[in-house]
């Protein structure tokens, strides 16, 4: 583990798993940790963190992004004491707004409703998100009902709490404060790269996170093609209903 970005979500986590990737880092943001680590966090979730786990957990990642791991910087800290840690920040109306368009496109989200409701993997995901919903700021729910954000006072004060701790407990030669339009030169210095030649990434803008997911990130592609084997599976069984349910009178 080398770089452990400390933001929190929608600081912009998407565009520095972009701006890291760039830079050659292997990168776990939200749908790595899910996908690959789900069931390692739920263990954590039930039974307390441990660093041996943490240390198991990343040894062959480079850098992680969002959350759960944003909220769990400091575990992951203990398990690597001299990675270097990120904190993105962001003011906090503009913070708020950006999360509750989050939420909101999570909610509406016709294509992201049925894959959380009739495909293995995206109801997996539900149940991820689920567990994780409650230690980010956002009110637990049932599995398949809306996400909904706490008072916004109280995810202010959240969020002047975890900035505060990050900054208390990081070494100052190991910590970066940093918002993503400062660019690439403050980055690259602190991580000792030098200055890619193509411009600074800017991903997520207006929290259209499913978008950018559907496009670039091959689980969400595992849970279209789940969607669409299970939409046909329902059909047929609806058919061979209908065709019983036509015998039935015939006879």
């Amino acid at each position: 583990m080398k770089v452990i970005l400390a933001g929190l979500s929608k600081t912009g986590t998407k565009t520095m798993c972009a701006a890291l990737s760039i830079l050659g880092y292997d990168v776990y943001d939200w749908m790595e940790n899910f996908y690959y680590l789900g069931d390692n966090w739920a263990k954590q979730f039930r039974e307390g963190f441990r660093v041996q786990d943490m240390k198991r957990m990343y040894k062959n990642v480079n850098a992680v992004t969002d959350a759960p791991c944003d909220v769990y910087w400091e575990e992951i800290f203990e398990a690597f004491p001299d990675a270097k840690v990120i904190l993105t920040e962001r003011d906090e109306k503009g913070w708020i707004k950006s999360f509750q368009s989050q939420m909101d496109e999570l909610n509406n989200n016709f294509n992201f409703r049925l894959i959380r409701t009739i495909t293995y993997t995206g109801i997996k995901a539900q149940f991820h998100m689920s567990r994780v919903a409650r230690h980010v700021g956002v009110a637990r729910t049932w599995p398949f009902s809306d996400f909904v954000l706490y008072h916004d006072e109280t995810l202010i004060r959240f969020k002047r709490k975890h900035e505060q701790r990050v900054k208390q407990v990081v070494p100052e030669s190991q910590l970066l404060i940093y918002r993503v339009k400062d660019g690439w030169k403050p980055l690259c210095d602190f991580l000792g790269i030098e200055v890619p030649s193509i411009p600074f990434p800017h991903k997520n803008k207006g929290g259209t996170v499913l978008d950018q997911y559907r496009k670039e990130n091959p689980v969400m592609g595992r849970m279209q093609n789940e969607l669409r084997l299970s939409i046909r599976c329902l059909f047929v069984v609806f058919a061979l209903l209908v065709f019983q349910l036509f015998r039935s009178f015939v006879v």
